[in-house]
């Protein structure tokens, strides 16, 4: 059943309660998943470079897929939590100002409306408006471009971060235990068909041009298996592992 939408709201356009939620599921996932994949191929890569014993191959890449998931996940939740945390402290700071000295809050909300172009009679009537309705909403909307409905999640992010870089890793972790002849080329293949896909996702969650995103995350995910098989076979030529 389709939701009635805002009047004068265009359909394609993300303004929908719960945005900053959504898109920080979203980041975090696709940047979980895009280190997931590089992370773990290289270290697999790497070791399958300088030996061809599978299960030395596979014990690299099962911890460097434990680790690297529970690193993300505690890297995510440290930076979204100190996000969080701010957020509410302005929150809390409005909050408070607007207890104490209402009438200088109407007037910054007046301001800020002129600011924005409004004719001084317009904004005054259009800040007494909001602040009849909403005054702490209308406050962090326009000042702070805050929703206080819509704080992100350190725990969401997290999770997010956590499987989007297990999933991701499986993926070479799997192909790297392939025939001795097929596992290098054949990872090297399906890391960088995985990395396009992430580099397609991440470019349409921002909007920015597919082609480029694409092409960065590809060229920068060759570059690091080529770096970390070469390193691998030369200590392996060497002797030295």
């Amino acid at each position: 059943m389709a939701t009635a939408s805002t009047p004068g709201q265009h359909p394609d356009e993300p303004h929908r309660e719960g945005l900053a939620q959504r898109l920080n599921w979203l980041r975090a996932g696709v940047l979980g998943a895009n280190d997931g994949i590089v992370s773990v191929a290289a270290v697999v890569v790497g070791v399958a470079g300088a030996t061809p014993e599978t299960p030395a191959i596979l014990t690299a890449g099962i911890a460097a897929l434990v680790g690297g998931a529970i690193s993300m996940a505690l890297g995510e939740y440290v930076s979204v939590s100190s996000q969080r945390d701010s957020e509410h402290a302005l929150i809390a700071k409005e909050r408070r100002e607007l207890a104490e000295m209402p009438e200088e809050e109407l007037e910054e909300l007046t301001g800020l409306y002129e600011a924005k172009g409004l004719r001084p009679e317009t904004a005054r009537q259009v800040a007494l408006e909001l602040t009849e309705r909403d005054a702490l909403s209308a406050h962090l909307s326009v000042e702070l471009g805050l929703d206080q409905d819509d704080v992100v999640s350190p725990w969401h992010a997290a999770l997010a971060s956590a499987v989007a870089f297990t999933i991701g890793g499986i993926l070479p972790l799997l192909t790297i235990l392939l025939p001795d002849a097929a596992r290098i080329p054949v990872t090297f293949v399906v890391v960088l068909v995985a990395l396009a896909i992430t580099g397609y996702v991440a470019a349409w969650i921002g909007g920015s041009p597919r082609g480029r995103a694409i092409l960065r995350v590809v060229i920068g995910g060759a570059l690091a298996l080529a770096a970390t098989f070469a390193i691998g076979a030369l200590l392996g030529t060497t002797g030295v592992v």
